[in-house]
């Protein structure tokens, strides 16, 4: 399921890249309280405790996932203090983004309630063993940019939200940004599973 084909920067560095987005204007601060899941939106079953792997975000995917992914020699980048939360960054031809949010206690109720105004583009996907997902964005950048962001629920208060860009050579080589952002997402829940 290689985003990045063959060739990739040995070095990590790419162009500009997006990072993930969070749904931190779609509830006001009053709400943080609200009930979970909100109205319409799909309850998590079995949380999962994320702690671990906030610390250590690149943990959310092994070497070997993150080279199948991205290619040969690239460099996890951490970020601890990402405003979204912490999060993972994977970067050559194409890139992948791992952020466990932190912006509210919301979960997935965020982004369903930012559906159809901060979030125009808004897509549930099939859920990953039970745990639901949906890609957002201001945007559907599938076909100009290869991109896509999903957030997956790991439990009705905490999200972890994949980024993916596809390198130029595998732009729809395994269906659309969305479809390998949602593969990035099975993985990563695996991790998290492992880890608990």
């Amino acid at each position: 399921m290689g985003l990045s084909g063959c060739s990739g920067s040995a070095d990590g560095h790419a162009g500009a890249t997006a990072t993930p987005s969070s749904p931190a204007s779609a509830a006001p601060a009053s709400q943080g309280a609200a009930q979970v899941p909100g109205p319409g939106v799909p309850k998590v079953e079995t949380p999962i405790d994320t702690a671990r792997f906030r610390a250590a975000p690149c943990g959310s995917l092994t070497p070997a996932q993150a080279e199948n992914l991205v290619g040969a020699g690239i460099v996890p980048r951490p970020d601890l203090n990402a405003p979204a939360g912490p999060s993972c960054a994977w970067h050559s031809q194409a890139h992948v983004i791992v952020t466990f949010s932190n912006v509210d206690n919301l979960g997935l109720t965020s982004y369903y309630r930012a559906k159809g105004t901060v979030y125009p583009f808004f897509m549930p996907l099939d859920p990953i063993g039970g745990y639901p997902i949906v890609a957002y964005g201001q945007i559907d950048l599938r076909a100009s940019k290869a991109q896509c962001e999903v957030a997956l629920g790991t439990s009705d208060r905490d999200t972890v939200a994949v980024s993916v860009t596809q390198s130029p050579q595998n732009r729809g080589a395994n269906g659309d940004a969305c479809e390998s952002a949602h593969q990035v997402a099975g993985l990563v829940l695996s991790n998290l599973k492992g880890g608990r």
